[in-house]
């Protein structure tokens, strides 16, 4: 095993007997091979796209298959050689595809060669020993050490690209020219590449990841309405209780149907706690509050909770006895014995919230708000706009991004307490959990911290930012704006490509690098981007107040 992919993997070198995240070898080594079978369902789709053909279905599993290698979403080794299993049937209808188009045209197909003509073995340990073939370290032995890093980081941040997809085509959205550049992108990766290639790949993936996302931000709004800033309370009321965790609106609004008027409270864990600025998931009377913090926090609070647990789309840790009985995955999100729901009929955590305690009393009257998305915040630009031309508004500071467990983080909880009041806190993603339940206070009759919603929702900070830069007439470079990242997994790394795209500099990333970003990588992406690892919250405030 070697995995390699997250912030926190072991000692910053990599994961080689079993992820930090739970993943052990045999499913680790799958998902590489999967990664591996996907390139060759590309070689064909791209080819075939390129003479006027797609399928759909296709589209759909190539999303599937990327988005279960994703860090903290499908641990079940079983589950992964299915979808290593189908990717090559998948492949296989792709190849008929484009043999069937090119044949019409007139054109002669070849044959392709890499991931395109691979074939899985049929017994499971011949399938492990292809996977092994597929590790970093042996590709390493066959080039550059920063050219496999570099080819990594397109990798990822297509694996980000694809939890974003995901979740827009949950909602019946569906996007062919960015379908069309994943396979374009992974087609391309069966190829050799110099660094300055890569570095344009990744590029690539940085402006695909922003038309997604901005498709993901229109399938939010259209299907639940626009953001608007909402109270959300913060502890619990008497009754029986589910709890949803993951990022999934789609599936929180098919539970919150399914419960209406049967007597049980939603409550949202995670980054599901922006779903309380919804209008059509707020209009729920017993979508009752958000419960506890981070998804790093959940073997606690799981444990704890009186009731059922949902877990969507991703960012599950390994369940405790205590409540393994008790919790269901729904999606993409697995974990071998946990019980799993495919679709959306929750009869099944319906009935365990039933037999579960719930809560005997209410808790405290807590709240914090949400629901300051781009909507809500550009529809208070003329005042923002002239608290930073009087100068009562000096800077922005957008703090937020992946939580994880890896000491440093208090970092974040510090340089946001130490943030000058006459400066604004924007936030997003499960970063903010660090601080997001402290009382920064108001600055010209708007709140200091801004909760802009979950890492789905980076494109508001994207659309803010871009606007405020057009009110003033300059570049985002030249506002008063200062980015400081915390990132875990790959869609921070998406995130980030897309950042870059646009040409913003002077980010602030950690607390610590992944082990891809070698210092070498790390190198060009300071000289091209000024990008720049977090050092001591004093230091790196004065610098940006600087």
């Amino acid at each position: 095993m070697f995995c390699y992919q997250c912030e926190q993997t072991s000692q910053g070198q990599g994961c080689q007997t079993i992820g930090v995240c739970g993943k052990d070898e045999n499913t680790a080594t799958l998902q590489d091979l999967l990664i591996h079978a996907v390139k060759g369902i590309s070689q064909y789709a791209h080819r075939a796209r390129q003479l006027g053909a797609a399928d759909a279905e296709i589209d759909a599993f190539t999303i599937e298959a990327i988005f279960a290698t994703l860090t903290n979403v499908n641990f079940d080794a079983d589950k992964v050689a299915e979808l290593v299993y189908k990717a090559a049937k998948v492949r296989d209808a792709a190849c008929a595809l484009y043999n069937g188009t090119a044949a019409k045209a007139g054109i002669v197909a070849g044959t392709l060669s890499g991931p395109a003509a691979w074939q899985p073995a049929l017994e499971r340990d011949a399938l492990l020993a292809q996977g092994r073939g597929q590790l970093i370290p042996a590709a390493f032995l066959a080039g550059n050490k920063e050219t496999k890093n570099l080819e990594e980081l397109v990798v990822y941040g297509l694996k980000g690209v694809a939890a974003y997809a995901y979740h827009a085509m949950a909602m019946g959205s569906s996007a062919p020219a960015s379908l069309a550049t994943v396979h374009e992108i992974l087609a391309s990766l069966t190829e050799l590449h110099t660094v300055e290639e890569l570095l344009g790949l990744a590029m690539k993936v940085g402006e695909l990841n922003y038309a997604v996302l901005e498709q993901l931000d229109g399938a939010h709004t259209e299907t639940f309405g626009v953001p608007t800033p909402a109270q959300v309370r913060l502890h619990p009321v008497a009754g029986k209780a589910i709890l949803v965790s993951g990022h999934d609106l789609h599936d929180l609004y098919q539970l919150l149907v399914q419960t209406e008027g049967l007597g049980i409270n939603i409550y949202t864990h995670g980054e599901m706690l922006p779903a309380h600025g919804y209008p059509k998931l707020k209009a729920f009377k017993h979508l009752a509050g958000n419960y506890g913090g981070a998804w790093i926090d959940q073997a606690d609070e799981f444990d704890k909770f009186p009731g059922a647990v949902l877990m969507t789309s991703n960012c599950i840790q390994q369940p405790k006895l205590s409540y393994k009985a008790r919790l269901f995955t729904a999606g993409p999100v697995e974990w071998p014995g946990v019980q799993h729901i495919a679709g959306t009929d929750f009869a099944a955590v319906i009935a365990a919230a039933l037999e579960a305690p719930g809560y005997a009393e209410d808790g405290p009257d807590e709240s914090i708000t949400v629901g300051c998305g781009h909507g809500a915040v550009l529809g208070v630009a003329g005042t923002v706009i002239d608290a930073v031309k009087a100068g009562a508004l000096k800077r922005f500071f957008l703090i937020g991004g992946c939580d994880g467990a890896r000491s440093g983080r208090s970092y974040y909880t510090e340089l946001a307490e130490k943030v000058p009041q006459d400066c604004v806190i924007l936030t997003l993603a499960c970063g903010k959990y660090r601080f997001n339940k402290q009382d920064f206070g108001t600055l010209g009759g708007l709140p200091r911290l801004l909760d802009l919603g979950q890492c789905n929702d980076a494109y508001s900070a994207l659309k803010i930012a871009t606007a405020l830069a057009g009110a003033f007439d300059c570049g985002v470079n030249d506002l008063p704006l200062s980015l400081v990242l915390s990132w875990y997994e790959q869609k921070a790394v998406a995130i980030l490509l897309t950042l870059l795209w646009l040409g913003i500099r002077n980010i602030r990333i950690g607390p610590t690098l992944p082990a891809f970003l070698s210092p070498a990588v790390l190198e060009i992406l300071h000289t091209n981007y000024n990008l720049m690892p977090t050092t001591t919250a004093d230091a790196d405030l004065a610098a940006m107040l600087g």
